[in-house]
């Protein structure tokens, strides 16, 4: 079975900050995200007026495009939790860093280990090298025989990717310019040139 996919903090300040909603949700289809990626969008969009279009963003969507995923202690949450941090839940609520992408990874661990197809959209590389580690985790149980699901990994280049394959961005001028707007408010993606976004992979007639 499928799940929608969890997005983190940073993907989704990403595409809100620059009124590309439309374009995330033509590529992945509706949405999840974390009560605690929730409010770290909005309050970066409080903090920041560079990502204060993130706020009207996120206050707009309906729940057919996004559902927010409660963040209650569980104990199946709180199980996954404690193996990637040696803390339960509770007390990791008390440190907030990071604590967004930790639950992202949390929840999808938890619907895949009910069977789910399971995709999680992270541009951080702490939680890219987490999200790796329960891919690779999942794959043993499997191979083990037990019923699980799988996760896969995605970002922002991933998602321009396809936008690219699927010309939901015309060509290489519309691709370099969306990308130097979400590089200007996320300085941890790669320079372009460091990407195949460019590339004849997806613009051989361009």
């Amino acid at each position: 079975m499928s799940h929608r996919p969890i997005i983190d903090a940073g993907p989704g300040l990403n595409f809100f900050s620059i009124n590309k909603e439309r374009l995330l949700f033509t590529v992945l289809g509706p949405l999840s995200m974390p009560e605690t990626v929730h409010r770290e969008i909005l309050g970066k969009a409080c903090s920041d007026r560079r990502f204060a279009s993130a706020r009207t963003v996120l206050n707009k969507l309906p729940s057919r495009l996004l559902e927010i995923l409660p963040d209650d202690t569980t104990p199946q949450l709180s199980a996954v939790v404690h193996r990637l941090t040696g803390r339960y839940l509770p007390e990791r609520r008390q440190a907030p860093r990071d604590l967004g992408e930790l639950m992202v990874i949390a929840h999808a661990v938890v619907a895949a280990e009910a069977g789910a197809d399971v995709i999680v959209l992270i541009d951080d590389g702490a939680g890219q090298r987490s999200a790796a580690g329960e891919i690779e985790r999942l794959l043993r149980l499997r191979g083990a025989g037990r019923t699980a699901g799988t996760l896969r990994l995605a970002g922002t280049v991933a998602v321009l990717q396809r936008a690219a394959r699927t010309r939901l961005v015309a060509d290489r001028g519309e691709m370099r310019e969306l990308y130097q707007r979400l590089r200007g408010l996320d300085e941890g993606l790669p320079p372009i040139d460091h990407t195949n976004l460019l590339s004849a992979e997806f613009w051989s007639d361009c």
